[in-house]
């Protein structure tokens, strides 16, 4: 089947086409790009709107296994094609973590019936405890792209540095959840005026940027890479522009509803 987009803006940061162009697609090949591309099956008119390459969402959880009352390889790929994305990379906080090989090769079985591609993130350390860490080269051998203890920090200085080694022997690095749990407490919100009113236990922002700061020096202390997950905070986003800035390897994440949404919101 042969599909035309036709008269949309491209974006194309792999290559020189761009600007105002039609795309020719046949059987799901893209085979040309330019004007007057001949018939097609189907022309899809794109003018007014902006066509882009497929999304890569770095951060998504599936649920699966153990959590599929909540979402399912399945399900959360589906609405990735809805939206645009043609690969995910799922965290590895399941029930039980992607913390060894068996659950790990459960998960890719599931992705080959996937509507996305699948990338799994494999778990820091055992059990997601922050103790001891996994077998990061055999996960890295199945496929698992990086590690994290998504959803708790790697408290442990030490443990983080070793950690960050052990992942770049095999290329790959540390998504690192940033929170200092002795300063969130039992926080459920952003602390201020805010939480105050409600009368809402809150967190410090120095809990998150607390542990951005000491992750920033390891990876330059030790030039190796660091990826700070859903940065939360004005404060840590300029530690993360100025590490930058000092060439240290360090990428970074949000969410939507940390730069559309503050605390007013729960009023």
């Amino acid at each position: 089947m042969k599909i035309i987009i036709s008269g949309g803006m491209l974006a194309n940061p792999a290559g020189e086409k761009r600007g105002r162009q039609d795309l020719l697609i046949e059987d799901g090949v893209i085979k040309a790009i330019g004007q007057n591309l001949g018939d097609a099956d189907k022309v899809i008119d794109a003018a007014g709107k902006t066509v882009f390459p497929g999304f890569i969402d770095l951060h998504c959880h599936l649920r699966e296994p153990g959590q599929e009352h909540k979402e399912d390889i399945a399900s959360g790929t589906r609405a990735a094609a809805k939206g645009g994305f043609t690969a995910v990379c799922c965290m590895p906080n399941t029930t039980p973590p992607v913390d060894n090989a068996a659950v790990c090769a459960l998960v890719l079985e599931k992705a080959r019936r996937a509507s996305v591609k699948v990338y799994p993130v494999g778990a820091a350390t055992r059990g997601l405890e922050g103790r001891e860490l996994t077998e990061m080269g055999e996960l890295a051998e199945m496929g698992c792209v990086a590690f994290s203890d998504d959803g708790k920090p790697i408290a442990d200085g030490g443990m983080m540095r070793a950690a960050m080694w052990y992942a770049a022997t095999f290329g790959r690095f540390i998504m690192a959840h940033e929170e200092d749990t002795s300063i969130s407490g039992s926080g459920v919100m952003n602390e201020g005026y805010h939480s105050t009113v409600l009368g809402l236990p809150g967190i410090s922002r120095v809990a998150e940027e607390a542990m951005i700061a000491r992750d920033l020096l390891l990876a330059e202390a030790e030039n190796l890479h660091v990826h700070i997950q859903h940065v939360s905070t004005a404060g840590g986003v300029r530690m993360i522009r100025d590490a930058k800035a000092r060439g240290v390897k360090v990428t970074c994440e949000t969410a939507p509803h940390y730069f559309s949404l503050d605390d007013s919101a729960c009023i």
